[in-house]
């Protein structure tokens, strides 16, 4: 039993030697520094959004011991990520992994370097399953969970596998008191789009919904049990520019059902801003046909 846990005490202790080099150290508020990790050899950082809490002013601390400045390319609050372009060139890169590798019950390692030395801890992967949306209506390619305790400064450092390869990136931002982890197809789709665009687009119609009940003809007419109902219409939006009222109930939007709120903010993507939809609701009783045409989320 000795010779079993030296060996897996010495398989942690290579993992996190392996990753250690692209963990780094990210000041950018007035408290203890978080964490971030390298993305490309040209000085692109990722981190979370939530730790950035200035736009100007702010350092990276490098694994060989450097301090250098960096500035913001972008943020996306909605998945709690963010992209820094450090001033520093050939930095190595990481190995990411595929969390769908993992399973429930697998020894994870979080890492984070609030200081000068590479700190870790682990545990480990406690839930696992499928894409989920985030309160801010930001979309994660899946749920991954794990037990370990997230330590001051920790936001932002990278969770690896037992080989070194990075997961994702830890976050006590998303849902409070709960250690989430943003996958690293998320990392990637999102990095991406900052580095390439500089925020993330998203559609956006101006209004608040709730699901709610349809009456029996129209749950047998429209083929769905439930609808989204308005319950606030932002003055000069592009629903109330389109027409949508206070107590109007969406069915469809371009003939995909709305039933839960989820489903309007999976519709609202980027690539729909500017575009015409039209709009299927319920108004007194009676169902309805309207255009309306997508706005963008400032």
């Amino acid at each position: 039993m000795s010779e079993i846990l030296k060996g897996l005490s010495e398989d942690l202790a290579d993992a996190v030697a392996k990753a250690d080099p692209y963990v780094v150290r990210v000041e950018a508020r007035n408290r203890l520094p978080a964490s971030g990790v390298v993305w490309s050899r040209d000085g692109v950082i990722v981190t979370t959004h939530h730790v950035i809490e200035r736009d100007d002013n702010i350092k990276v601390g490098l694994a060989d011991g450097r301090e250098v400045a960096a500035t913001l390319v972008g943020r996306d609050p909605s998945t709690d990520l963010a992209v820094l372009r450090a001033d520093a060139d050939g930095l190595p890169e990481p190995a990411w992994a595929e969390p769908d590798r993992v399973r429930v019950g697998h020894l994870v390692l979080a890492l984070g370097r609030p200081g000068s030395g590479v700190l870790a801890t682990h545990g480990i992967v406690s839930a696992h399953g499928k894409s989920w949306r985030t309160r801010g209506g930001g979309a994660i390619d899946s749920y991954l969970q794990t037990n370990v305790v997230m330590y001051p400064g920790f936001s932002g450092g990278p969770l690896i596998d037992s080989g070194g390869g990075v997961l994702g990136l830890n976050t006590s931002a998303l849902m409070r008191g709960v250690p989430l982890v943003v996958p690293a197809p998320t990392v990637k789709r999102v990095a991406e789009t900052l580095l390439s665009h500089g925020r993330i687009r998203r559609g956006y119609l101006g209004v608040g919904a709730q699901p709610v009940r349809l009456p029996e003809g129209l749950a047998g007419e429209t083929g769905q049990e439930t609808g989204l109902l308005l319950v606030s219409v932002e003055p000069g939006s592009p629903a109330e520019s389109a027409g949508l009222l206070l107590g109007d109930t969406i069915v469809s939007v371009d003939a995909r059902p709305m039933r839960l709120v989820d489903d309007l903010l999976s519709f609202l993507t980027g690539d729909r801003i500017g575009a015409t939809a039209g709009v299927r609701l319920v108004r007194g009783g009676s169902l309805q046909e309207i255009s309306v045409t997508i706005g963008e989320r400032k």
